[in-house]
């Protein structure tokens, strides 16, 4: 395409494996497509079998190749699970040997990454760099410190690291499927670019990504990143909580969940009203009211976990806002039961920025509540649209061609003297 060019996206769950590809024409989204399928190879986040992933990769986005006839080489992968960890990293750097100087945009970049290199260990990789906040002499907690004077400058930076293995192996899964990851980034952070409207970043704002058996908390403070938390729950809870009550197996525990699990107001199914399921060659009844209280009460183990966790990081009447995300929220009354467990208004996350709204209006496979299993690729097509990363200034890597380098050394001499 002439004047074109796209950005391809695939979420790597559990679950499934969803996949966005979305055509630029001047840096605007012309069109969006979009495919997912069943996920093979991968528990918690991490990748247990390589071989089957390879496959579903491949096919994914054979199926995008053939829809938008565009050639796909790089794509923009997301990573989550157990095999994250996050931890913030200090670095302070002398601006003047005596005096005060103006802070500049390569100063900033200085401290970034000498921040990032005291942070970075040998058995992780960094995939995001979020500065949480500036110091100058006479100021802390400063959001953007170019144009002040100071003599020092000192960084905060919120770290988000994931296992260099790890990481190895979706690489080389990738590279076998016959494509290459330009860019990589965090699920949860990546999803919350595509939920919250600029209200909602005011204030204190929790986002909760209910997967299949990973639950990712992230918080907010007027838009800049405070905390990120990894629970060993989810969906699946509720499915593996059927199988071992009813003594059936998993996949059938599932469809049940998905037909018949009612989260709340168990009384007022009739006692006698039953399913039959089929278990080895003969159909056995199971109570409906059986399958409800089941099911309740597993999502409200989950919401108080949630809880637990939100409330170890932050005061719950602190939180302005909490949007949750996750197809485990299609299951009837769970936001309900949240709001029950937690005594704060919960909402879905829905689609928020304005150009992807625009585009999924006209889109047949975002309409209903079929969204939520695209919002973490659109999350991440966001991040590659987007200028800046939550109100937070952009990390500045020093230019590489010498002209460049010399035009912004004056911009800054300049700066400082006049």
């Amino acid at each position: 395409m002439l004047n074109s060019s796209h950005i391809c996206a695939v979420d790597i769950g559990s679950d499934k494996i969803s996949a966005c590809l979305a055509t630029l024409k001047k840096n605007k989204i012309e069109s969006i497509f979009l495919d997912c399928l069943p996920s093979r190879g991968v528990k918690e986040g991490v990748i247990v079998d390589a071989t089957e992933l390879v496959i579903c990769i491949t096919k994914i986005l054979k199926s995008l190749k053939n829809k938008s006839g565009l050639r796909i080489k790089y794509i923009h992968a997301n990573f989550s699970g157990k095999d994250i960890s996050t931890k913030h990293s200090h670095a302070i750097i002398p601006l003047a040997e005596r005096g005060n100087k103006v802070v500049t945009a390569t100063d900033i970049a200085t401290a970034n990454e000498q921040a990032r290199i005291l942070g970075s260990s040998l058995d992780e990789e960094i995939i995001s760099v979020i500065p949480s906040s500036y110091s100058i002499d006479s100021k802390s907690n400063v959001i953007n410190p170019i144009g002040l004077y100071s003599h020092k400058l000192e960084v905060d930076l919120y770290l988000i690291c994931a296992r260099l293995s790890s990481l190895q192996s979706l690489s080389r899964v990738v590279s076998q499927a016959g494509y290459e990851i330009r860019r990589l980034s965090f699920s949860g952070l990546a999803t919350s670019k595509v939920v919250f409207s600029r209200e909602e970043r005011r204030g204190v704002s929790v986002f909760c990504d209910i997967g299949r058996d990973v639950t990712e908390l992230i918080t907010f403070k007027d838009g800049l990143l405070q905390n990120i938390q990894i629970l060993s729950i989810g969906g699946n809870s509720m499915t593996l909580h059927l199988c071992e009550g009813l003594k059936i197996n998993f996949e059938l525990a599932e469809d049940i969940k998905r037909s018949y699990g009612v989260i709340g107001g168990a009384d007022n199914i009739q006692e006698d009203k039953e399913i039959l399921v089929k278990k080895d060659e003969f159909y056995k009844p199971i109570k409906q009211r059986q399958v409800a209280q089941m099911v309740t009460n597993s999502s409200r183990l989950i919401a108080s976990q949630i809880k637990e966790a939100v409330e170890n990081k932050r005061a719950l009447h602190e939180i302005d806002h909490f949007i949750m995300a996750g197809r485990t929220l299609l299951t009837d009354g769970f936001i309900e039961m949240m709001e029950e467990v937690i005594k704060i208004p919960v909402s879905m996350g829905r689609i928020k920025n304005a150009e992807i709204a625009s585009i999924a209006k006209e889109n047949s496979e975002l309409s209903g509540q079929k969204y939520l299993t695209y919002l973490t690729c659109l999350g991440m097509i966001c991040e590659d649209l987007e200028d800046k990363s939550l109100g937070t200034p952009k990390l500045v890597k020093p230019a590489k061609n010498l002209l460049i380098k010399a035009a912004n050394r004056f911009k800054e001499v300049y700066q400082e003297y006049f």
